[in-house]
C-alpha cells in the first residue's frame, strides 16, 4: 500500500452544513448553519462518479450536517445526475423520517443509516438545539423505517467504553432490527476537543464483551468484529497482505460549495497555520479526477504519507489498520506525520486484542 490511489470507492457529498441536533461529541464546525449545496455541485461529481460507476460497484454518502434537513425536493435535485448504477447512502439522525422520507429512499433505492447510541439512556450527548433530548424523536423515525419495511444499519458512538456496556448495546441493537452494526469509540476531531483517553484495560475488555455478546447471536454483520475476524484469519493463511488496498483511497469529501477535501471527511472546514485550509479544489472549477490525481504532491497530504510510513516501520498493527486515519493524527497531534493515536489505541489495537482475548477465552480444551 503506497501513495494515493486516483479512484476513490467512494464518494462523501455534503448537501447541507446545517444540522438540527447539537450533539456534544459533533466535529462538524458548521451545523447551526443553513448552507444548501447547490445543483451545479452534484452535476460536476456526477460526470466522474457515474464513470467510475460502470467500472464496478460505486457510492455515494450523503453526509451532512443532517442530510434530511435539506429537503426531499432539494435532495432529489442533486440525486438526479447520478446514473441508476450509482448505489446511494445517507448517514442521518433519523429525527425527521416519516413515511414520506421512507417512501423517498424507496424510490430512489438509498441505503440508511442511522446515528443512535444505544437505549435512551445512552444518548444523553445527542440533543436538539434547545439541549432537550433528541432520543423519542430518534425512536419515532426508526419506528417509520421499520413500518414502511426500509433496511437501515445503525452507527452507535461510544463515550466511554468498558465492561458491561457491550452486551447491553448489543441486546439494545438486536431488538432494534437493524442489519448492520458499526461501533465508533468517541474521537476528538473537529470542534469537538473532549480527550478520548481510556484505561487499556477497560477497552480490550469492552471488544472482548461485543465479540462474545455477537458470538451468541451473530444476527447483525458486526462491522469492526468481522473485519476483525477477517484479518486474523488472513493471518493464519498468510494472505493477509491482500487484505490492505494497493493504494489509499483518496475519499474525497464534497462541501455544500463543491471544495474538496481528501482522507478525512472530518479535515473540512479547518485550516493550519502551515497549510492553509485543507481543500484540495473546487469541482466548479476542476474536474475531480484532476483533483485526485495530485493529490500525492499536496505537502500537507505528503506529510500524512511519511506518517503512514512511519507507522509501516515501527508498528506491528499495521497489516490491520493500514495507517490510520489523516484527521486523528492530526486533531490529536497537531500534525500528520506522527504514529500511535488515541484512536488507534481505542479503536484498532484495543480492538485487535478484544477480539484475541475472546478467542483465548473460548479455546477448546487441550489447545
Amino acid at each position: 500500500m503506497r501513495g494515493i490511489a486516483t479512484v476513490p470507492s467512494y464518494v462523501v457529498m455534503q448537501p447541507t452544513t446545517l444540522c438540527n441536533l447539537d450533539c456534544s461529541y459533533c466535529y462538524l464546525p458548521f451545523r447551526a448553519d443553513d448552507r444548501k449545496m447547490p445543483v451545479p455541485v452534484a452535476q460536476a461529481v456526477a460526470g466522474p462518479v457515474n464513470d467510475w460507476a460502470r467500472s464496478g460497484r460505486f457510492s455515494v454518502v450523503w453526509h451532512g450536517g443532517e442530510p434530511l434537513a435539506a429537503g426531499r425536493e432539494h435532495l432529489a435535485a442533486l440525486l438526479a445526475p447520478f446514473d441508476d448504477r450509482v448505489e446511494h447512502h445517507v448517514q442521518t439522525n433519523a429525527t425527521l423520517i416519516d413515511d414520506a422520507w421512507c417512501e423517498f429512499f424507496a424510490e430512489h433505492r438509498m441505503r440508511v443509516s442511522v446515528s443512535v447510541d444505544g437505549p435512551r439512556e445512552r444518548n444523553s450527548d445527542r440533543v436538539g438545539r434547545g439541549g432537550r433530548p433528541a432520543y423519542d424523536r430518534i425512536e419515532r423515525g426508526i419506528e417509520a423505517l421499520r413500518r414502511n419495511d426500509v433496511g437501515f444499519s445503525a452507527l452507535c458512538v461510544v463515550t466511554r467504553p468498558e465492561p458491561g456496556l457491550a452486551a447491553e448495546l448489543y441486546a439494545y441493537f438486536l431488538d432494534l432490527g437493524c442489519d448492520v452494526l458499526g461501533i465508533n469509540i468517541e474521537e476528538m476531531e473537529g470542534v469537538n476537543t473532549r480527550l478520548n483517553a481510556h484505561p487499556a484495560e477497560a477497552v480490550t475488555a469492552f471488544w472482548a464483551e461485543l465479540v462474545s455478546a455477537w458470538r451468541r447471536t451473530p444476527r447483525i454483520h458486526l462491522r469492526e468484529v468481522e473485519w476483525s475476524l477477517r484479518y486474523a484469519a488472513a493471518v493464519l493463511d498468510g494472505t493477509a497482505d491482500d487484505l490492505l488496498p494497493r493504494r489509499l483511497d483518496p475519499i474525497p469529501t464534497i462541501g455544500y460549495d463543491g471544495s474538496v477535501v481528501l482522507l478525512s471527511p472530518e479535515l473540512a472546514g479547518f485550516s493550519d497555520p502551515r497549510y492553509g485550509d485543507f481543500t484540495s479544489g473546487n469541482v466548479l472549477s476542476t474536474g475531480l479526477a484532476e483533483i485526485l490525481a495530485g493529490a500525492d504532491g499536496l505537502p500537507w497530504v505528503r506529510e500524512f504519507l511519511d506518517g503512514v510510513e512511519s507507522c509501516r516501520s515501527s508498528c506491528p498493527y499495521f497489516g490491520f489498520c493500514g495507517g490510520g486515519h489523516a484527521a486523528n493524527r492530526y486533531f490529536e497531534q497537531g500534525r500528520f506525520d506522527g504514529t500511535e493515536t488515541n484512536h488507534c489505541r481505542n479503536s484498532k489495537i484495543r480492538l485487535l486484542e478484544g477480539v484475541l482475548d475472546h478467542a483465548r477465552d473460548h479455546q477448546p480444551a487441550g489447545h
